[in-house]
């Protein structure tokens, strides 16, 4: 995967006022720091600050983050270890934000060599002929990261290099460090590099990782090449590969400084607050909707039915919103279809009609039970039933959100509705308009509305959310009886 930045990216372009030149770099004041030295620094004045040190990470402020300025303070190098969709990998880029915005670098060096302190004979010699009159150039921080995803077929040269057979036929000897093109990691020098998935690199390839962690020099092909490099090495695992299956070489495991252990949103709200920052959505999707589908996916992490192994990503209750959106504006097209249609196909007829703004409904999570279920490891004991037990555990969120939001409010508005043999049809193609027509005035109607955060003066789209979410809660709780047509459309009405 190599560098986070997309191939075609550049660096970007250094302010004009930064020194051009070895001298001037050195007028300024300018003193050289390690890579481990650079992130205590920064990381420190942040907190002096009050700044954020870690934006977008979520639900890790009293937990994880504490452990992983720890490890950046005593310069360690650490290995996070969790489950799918913790978001460890976020985390480990947003350690590059920690970095100087710019660093000087030898112009030309693939080992981002500091003009202050050269590595290669080729660099020292380079900077102790021009002396102060050296040019200088400027790397963006956001080109001091490296990152590679840990396959089986990783070989060595990709992650520390290999001996350039073009470079030793024009006349190089073996030793010379120029014979060699080097790998993802010594290319990193001088930045944050991180291995994703660290147990499935081939026992071979962590052993070339020892030397990296430990002395800081590199080997390639039985030629150690002396060479410090300077970087923070950040790896990612699950802990059944890491700590259970052998599957990591003891020697590598004894190499990081800090082991620290991701997880799940610890509460409902962490969960919300995840959903919110990281979905795209296209349509509105009102609080208790997501709601449910937070605690939806908490009820599935928790199954027993479900593989505890390999976890239920975050990314699992983000799809579910996104999807959820997706059938909110299906719907607001279909309708329109549809009066465009009733009108005669006319364009003017069918704008004359107020159009359905997209906006999710209860009924519309019913849609992730069969998209999402790729994403869930069941036990063996569960195939063929995948769709129901997610089918019956959406419910069970459901309800748990109708108790949590509407507990204490007198409902008996709603039950009158299909006393007596009425019903209340909606469903995908149930417009706003209709679902309104059929309820009519309901006694309550605005307590409950406040207490699902739709406001005072909620949108026909939004009062028909809420009023589904009722008559599906009431459903859940046994005081309404439920069917679902041929059509697809969902009635309810009297128990009896």
């Amino acid at each position: 995967m190599g560098r986070v930045t997309a191939p075609n990216q550049v660096s970007p372009v250094p302010p004009a006022d930064l020194p051009s030149t070895l001298g001037e770099l050195r007028a300024t004041g300018h003193r050289y720091r390690t890579v481990k030295q650079e992130l205590r620094d920064n990381l420190l004045a942040r907190m002096g600050s009050g700044e954020d040190r870690f934006p977008g990470i979520v639900g890790y402020e009293d937990t994880v983050l504490p452990e992983v300025e720890r490890a950046l303070l005593a310069g360690h190098d650490m290995v996070l270890l969790g489950e799918r969709g913790q978001g460890k990998t976020r985390l480990i880029r947003s350690l590059g934000a920690l970095l100087d915005e710019w660093t000087p670098v030898i112009p030309g060096s693939v080992l981002n060599e500091h003009p202050m302190h050269p590595l290669t004979p080729a660099s020292r010699a380079l900077v102790g002929s021009a002396g102060d009159d050296l040019a200088i150039g400027w790397l963006h921080r956001s080109m001091r990261y490296g990152e590679k995803l840990a396959t089986p077929d990783t070989s060595v040269g990709d992650l520390i290099g290999d001996v350039d057979p073009i470079r030793l036929a024009q006349g190089r000897t073996l030793g010379d460090p120029e014979t060699i093109h080097f790998g993802l990691v010594p290319r990193t020098n001088r930045g944050v590099f991180a291995v994703n998935e660290l147990p499935d690199l081939a026992e071979r390839i962590q052993v070339a990782l020892l030397n990296v962690l430990e002395e800081r020099d590199i080997q390639v092909r039985g030629y150690q090449l002396r060479l410090p490099l300077d970087l923070l090495l950040v790896a990612s695992a699950n802990p059944e590969d890491y700590t259970n299956r052998g599957r990591i070489i003891t020697p590598l495991k004894d190499r990081f400084g800090a082991e620290i252990r991701t997880h799940y949103p610890l509460d409902l709200d962490l969960e919300l607050a995840l959903i919110r920052q990281e979905a795209d959505l296209v349509a509105v999707v009102p609080e208790h909707v997501l709601e449910v589908l937070a605690r939806f996916a908490r009820d599935v992490r928790e199954s027993p039915s479900v593989d505890p192994r390999s976890g239920v990503s975050a990314r699992f209750a983000i799809a579910a919103a996104e999807t959820v959106a997706a059938a909110a504006l299906r719907r607001s097209g279909l309708l329109a279809g549809a009066a465009a249609g009733a009108s005669g196909g006319g364009a003017a007829s069918a704008s004359a009609s107020r159009p359905e703004a997209p906006v999710a409904r209860i009924g519309d999570t019913v849609s992730v039970t069969s998209t999402l279920r790729g994403k869930v490891e069941f036990e063996s004991g569960e195939e063929g039933r995948e769709i129901e037990v997610l089918a019956h555990l959406l419910r069970t969120a459901t309800a748990e959100t109708f108790r949590a939001r509407l507990a204490g409010l007198d409902l008996s508005g709603f039950t009158a509705i299909v006393a007596e043999g009425g019903a209340v049809e909606t469903g995908e193609l149930v417009s706003s308009s209709e679902l309104l027509r059929q309820v009519g005035t309901v006694p309550g109607l605005a307590k409950v509305l406040d207490r699902l955060g739709l406001g005072d003066a909620p949108s026909p789209e939004e009062a028909a959310a809420g009023i589904e979410f009722v008559l599906e809660g009431l459903h859940l709780t046994r005081r309404l009886g439920k069917d679902v047509t041929d059509s697809g459309r969902t009635v309810y009405g009297d128990r009896d």
